[in-house]
């Protein structure tokens, strides 16, 4: 009766390490993989994730590193990644790489730029975040080439040349 209860202990204990590293291969493997591509907005081909949201530069930043913690990466969440970027239609694949965030998280990167989401853009293609200048720097969208996209860039063809002047939120205050 005792060996039955050990080797039942003995099986139980196998399968929870079992579980154990096929969880921690799956999450290093598959989880948060991030796929860059171009969507049409008002300002022109702009760099989206997976799920069309628009994604950010922060002219705060120094080259690679990120300047955005704290209240910033509340407003402006880092786009963090555990697994190789992947380019999509009309991205290039070159620009895209990755960056250590304090902490050690990997953010994604496009053409040296640390990428960003604006928590207010609620659905994809929204852009509310262009041109705010929040927490210390102006926030931009990125086109293919991996440059700023300024709304004078945009063009004419996609809408009016209107200026929002509704501060930004957080301001680095």
């Amino acid at each position: 009766m005792l060996t039955r209860i050990r080797v039942a202990l003995a099986v139980v204990a196998l399968a929870l390490v079992a579980a154990v590293l096929t969880v921690g291969i799956g999450a290093a493997s598959g989880g948060r993989k991030a796929t860059v591509a171009l969507h049409t907005t008002a300002l022109g081909h702009v760099l989206v994730d997976a799920r069309g949201r628009t994604l950010y530069l922060f002219e705060g930043d120094k080259g690679r590193t990120s300047a955005c913690y704290g209240s910033c990466a509340g407003f402006w969440p880092p786009v963090l990644v555990k697994a190789k970027p992947t380019a999509g239609s009309g991205v290039k694949r070159s620009l895209l790489g990755v960056t250590m965030r304090k902490g050690g998280a990997h953010q994604l990167t496009y053409a040296g730029h640390p990428l960003y989401r604006f928590a207010l853009d609620e659905k994809a293609g929204q852009a509310k975040g262009e041109g705010l200048d929040d927490f210390g720097g102006h926030w931009y969208v990125l086109g293919a080439g991996g440059a700023k996209i300024e709304p004078e860039d945009a063009p004419a063809a996609h809408g009016s040349t209107t200026t929002d002047t509704t501060p930004g939120y957080g301001g680095g205050y």
